[in-house]
């Protein structure tokens, strides 16, 4: 029999279900479909994932589970048995409707709640379905919704409205959000829990209205201004794949005031004022009010971030002062979570999502599950995954891919000062003997200071190099995190295009395990540079390098320089990602520089001359982090 509607005054609708929803899903289909993740081949959503979701919200909805298979039917039956899902428009205060969903707890109560705000993607928040299951079946009210202006029109997850990019509109609408449950839910506590957009939203949210008692920010950003821009390097891949994925033009997604800067961005023009649009929507710049209201909050986020690389979240984790808990993990946006997100076997919980519902249940509803004696930060290595070759079905011939058989391995700290131990410091040499690749030397290491200094090294610039970051947005870390990274063969780097400095073979340093090295933190690079042009990009990665020639990225990072002269010469340092990675006993660390990369916009200009030069005054180094 249907159940009663405890919504009142009209506060829950019908819900019209969403069009080519029929085709029913094998447990086969479903098991492949959350092992997969998120991402399709070209970096956008996976449909299949959306399939899913669409199916698992009308079955619950619509009381049928007729295309799902029996164990997954089973499982959203319970649920309804423990709490009633409705479908929502809920009213913000300048008017525009959001769409939402809820899963009422039907046992008493008070019960706490954790709102949900959708991440950026067009299909809204039934995408990340099972996650309200996984909720609900841990005792909570949920109610997640599609933020502002996101989503393909005519779909019911559709908000209306324009994208604000996490700005004031959407703060308000958290606020809105809060308002509705409290009056329709009647939550003991509340807490938001969000990925990539909906996490910033979360903080947001969380920062500006003190009713929120915990947030959870998987795949987050802290500083919007400087993901989307440092260093002097336009992060354009980032912000195109962002547009792609509202579910429509710009021109009807966003108002004009957002569109003005969206456009100075990609035209890489009055950057100062988008610096400004990017901290207004950054929760690093709200710290003071998240401390004051001491919500406790629990990131998760990965070394090749794609999207909000690694360093600007440690700055903001860095700065505040409340219970928190960082989790770092192998791959890119959303590679850990979205499995666990999107769906797992009934009765399974994928571990980023296991420790994010920990942090939850420790904080809304009081226990005492382990939280409490976490330290603050815990990495997984690259790649200290054990992996085995997957097969062919039907020949058993190997397939060229890897499946994991133990997990890589996670090292936990009191906070991220404990995380880097010593620094190495490598002075880089000239050209080797007939144009070889210079060399990386450990201080100390030299008798003659001039092998690292007065050296002058010059490459063509504006042309991409095989060290590339990535070959796709999020698709590359997906591969990563299942056991397959990307493998480089460094003999086709192009040393017309790119510097190339390589260290000997290393041994572990004695007493200190087997690893050739344990990098564990930010490495620091500084260089001198001048330019047959006005300005340049340097991009500088970091390989590992085994005996065959092959490599793996570690991490990288661009420098933009403006303003220079043929006769002059810019003494530069910046920061690399952070990374936690053991370079294996007998494998070399090579450091490439080039000058363009898909991922970013650079200021090379093509067939230019780079001069890459290491003054007595200002020697070239690699400053290694060490742990």
């Amino acid at each position: 029999m249907p159940q009663d509607n405890p919504f009142a005054n009209g506060s829950s609708e019908e819900f019209p279900g969403f069009p080519g929803v029929t085709a029913r899903l094998t447990a086969a289909e479903v098991s492949r479909i959350a092992g997969r993740g998120l991402w399709a081949a070209d970096g956008t959503v996976d449909p299949d994932a959306v399939r899913l979701g669409q199916t698992l919200t009308t079955a619950l909805l619509n009381g049928s589970g007729g295309e799902l298979p029996a164990e997954l039917a089973a499982h959203v039956e319970e649920v309804r048995g423990l709490a009633l899902p409705a479908y929502h428009r809920i009213e913000a205060t300048d008017g525009i409707r959001l769409s939402a969903f809820s899963l009422r707890q039907l046992g008493p109560g008070p019960h706490p709640l954790v709102v949900v705000p959708a991440g950026w993607t067009p299909f809204g928040w039934p995408l990340f379905l099972w996650s309200y299951l996984s909720l609900a079946r841990r005792g909570y009210h949920v109610l997640a919704y599609t933020p502002r202006g996101l989503g393909i029109p005519g779909l019911p997850s559709t908000s209306e409205g324009f994208v604000d990019v996490a700005g004031p509109h959407d703060w308000a609408d958290g606020s809105a959000v809060i308002d509705f449950a409290t009056e329709h839910l009647a939550p003991s506590a509340i807490g938001f829990l969000g990925e990539s957009y909906g996490s910033g939203i979360s903080q947001l949210v969380a920062a500006h209205d003190d009713r929120v008692a915990v947030v959870v920010a998987l795949s987050t950003w802290g500083n919007l201004a400087t993901s989307l821009y440092d260093h002097d390097t336009r992060h354009l891949a980032a912000v195109k794949a962002l547009l792609a994925l509202t579910g429509g033009p710009v021109e009807t997604k966003f108002d004009e005031a957002n569109r003005e800067v969206l456009a100075d961005f990609l035209a890489g023009r009055n950057l100062d004022r988008v610096v400004e649009w990017g901290r207004l929507r950054a929760p690093e710049s709200y710290l003071h009010l998240t401390d004051d209201n001491e919500t406790p909050t629990f990131f998760s986020n990965t070394w090749h971030e794609g999207l909000f690389a690694v360093n600007q979240l440690l700055t903001t984790f860095d700065g505040l002062d409340v219970p928190k808990r960082l989790n770092l993990w192998i791959g890119d946006h959303a590679a850990p979570e979205g499995p666990g997100l999107i769906g797992t076997e009934p009765g399974k919980t994928d571990l980023p999502l296991a420790e994010a519902y920990a942090w939850l249940d420790h904080h809304l509803k009081g226990e005492r599950n382990g939280v409490e004696e976490w330290e603050q930060v815990c990495n997984q290595v690259m790649f200290t995954y054990v992996t085995e070759p997957v097969p062919d079905p039907v020949t058993g011939e190997p397939t060229g891919e890897n499946r994991i058989v133990e997990e890589a391995v996670r090292e936990s700290r009191a906070d991220w000062s404990r995380v880097t131990t010593g620094v190495e410091v490598l002075g880089l040499t000239g050209d080797g003997a007939g144009g070889a690749d210079g060399r990386l030397l450990p201080a100390g290491e030299t008798a003659d200071p001039s092998e690292v200094t007065g050296w002058r090294r010059a490459f063509l610039a504006g042309v991409d190099t095989e060290a590339t970051v990535m070959d796709a947005l999020m698709k590359t870390g997906q591969a990563e995190r299942a056991g397959n990274p990307k493998t480089y063969d460094t003999r086709k780097i192009d040393r017309r295009h790119a510097l190339v400095w390589t260290t000997a073979p290393l041994t572990a340093p004695e007493g200190e395990g087997t690893a050739g090295r344990r990098i564990r933190g930010i490495p620091r690079l500084r260089l001198t540079v001048r330019s047959t042009a006005a300005s340049a990009s340097l991009i500088a990665h970091l390989f590992d390098v085994a005996e065959d020639g092959t490599a793996r990225i570690i991490t990288h990072e661009p420098l933009s320089v403006y303003g220079l002269t043929p006769e002059e010469d810019r003494t530069v340092t910046w920061k690399l990602q952070a990374a936690a990675y053991d370079i294996a006993a007998g494998h070399r660390l090579m450091l490439v520089v080039d000058s363009k990369d898909p991922l970013y916009g650079d200021a090379s200009v093509t067939w230019t001359q780079t001069v890459v030069t290491s003054p007595g005054e200002a020697p070239a180094f690699l400053e290694l982090p060490l742990g």
